[in-house]
């Protein structure tokens, strides 16, 4: 089929239309006055690029706060909806994305559920997660892996509030209709772990020499920031600068070498000051929460300036360009390992 057979809807007339009809009535439809809708030439994404200022944000989180409880709400998230999609709970097709709050002496109660989530954590003087056993202190730039059907709760022992960027696979477990959930029986999990546990015995890249990888989400709970940034930056002194992305590291499974999530894949990367990166464009629709520094983000024609604790979101197939007017770090999520798994994956650096 050439581009216009898929470009170019035929012409309906009176008779066809009346064929139409018919056909409806016995829910059947016409393939080729669709054809162009869904078999299309080029990546058309729902999401359009936008942006979530964190100062603007934080006062409404807080406001949720003294209006419900972390416990009536069971989640106390203000969902980051994309634009184009009013009422879908999606910041892009596949994946939701939402901001965290827990108050200080707060205990959002244990649940598990099918879809798997990431925490990266924005403010936490002490607060905490626990996963599957393990409890983890949260610290600012904490990125932290909540795998499928794992039992999570979060409780806040400091004095000052907690907020986190969640990133979840929401959407695609809902299209795929293989979503659960449930309710631990006491309200937090029993902590059976030391503190730091899976980062201790499989953060060093050594495994027993039997290990076996039960599955494709990372055995570490949680990559913390100063590590993180301190790679990143290491790295950058020997690695030459992408045009495109300056110094670019993506978050790995010590176990496989994959992904930390079988669904959802997560990188750092470093704009040094004064950076103008080229074009950029992939298939894997990407959120962006600003660590450090300021700059700003050409996305497809919009131009969104960002600093300190932004979220924005670049579509698919949509190029981006992130200039920098001071070294600045972004992390950042897409469903990146879905589609390299299934061979879809593509991506484009553009003059």
């Amino acid at each position: 089929m050439s581009n216009s057979a898929l470009d170019v809807k035929p012409e309906i007339t009176p008779k066809r239309q009346e064929f139409y009809d018919r056909l409806g009535k016995k829910a059947a439809a016409p393939l080729w006055e669709v054809l162009a809708d869904i078999v299309t030439v080029k990546p058309k994404p729902v999401g359009v690029p936008a942006l979530w200022r964190f100062d603007e944000m934080r006062p409404l989180l807080m406001e949720a706060g003294s209006l419900i409880t972390a416990h009536e709400a069971e989640r106390r998230v203000l969902i980051l909806e994309n634009p184009a999609m009013p009422g879908k709970s999606q910041i892009t097709g596949t994946l939701y994305a939402g901001l965290q709050l827990v108050l200080p002496g707060e205990v959002a109660p244990s649940h598990r559920h099918t879809p798997s989530a990431l925490r990266f954590v924005l403010e936490s003087e002490g607060g905490y997660t626990a996963v599957d056993g393990e409890r983890i202190v949260m610290r600012p730039g904490d990125f932290i892996v909540t795998p499928a059907w794992t039992y999570h709760d979060h409780g806040n022992d400091s004095n000052a509030p907690i907020i986190w960027l969640d990133v979840l696979d929401l959407p695609l477990i809902n299209q795929l209709a293989v979503g659960f959930a449930e309710h631990h029986p006491q309200e937090t999990q029993p902590v059976t772990l030391p503190e730091g546990d899976s980062l201790a015995r499989f953060g060093s890249g050594l495994f027993p020499v039997d290990y076996k990888p039960a599955h494709g989400t990372t055995p570490v709970r949680c990559f913390p920031w100063d590590r993180s940034r301190k790679a990143l930056l290491d790295t950058a002194r020997s690695t030459p600068v992408n045009r495109c992305h300056g110094v670019k590291m993506r978050y790995e499974n010590p176990a496989t070498g994959g992904f930390p999530m079988a669904t959802i894949g997560t990188f750092l990367q470093m704009l040094p000051a004064n950076f103008s990166g080229a074009p950029y464009r992939s298939t894997d629709a990407t959120v962006f929460c600003v660590k450090e520094g300021r700059g700003k983000s050409k996305i497809g024609n919009d131009v969104f300036s960002w600093g300190p604790r932004d979220i924005f979101v670049v579509p698919s197939w949509t190029p981006v360009q992130h200039e920098a007017s001071e070294q600045s770090i972004l992390f950042s999520a897409s469903d990146r390992p879905v589609q390299q798994a299934l061979r879809l994956w593509r991506e484009e650096e553009m003059s």
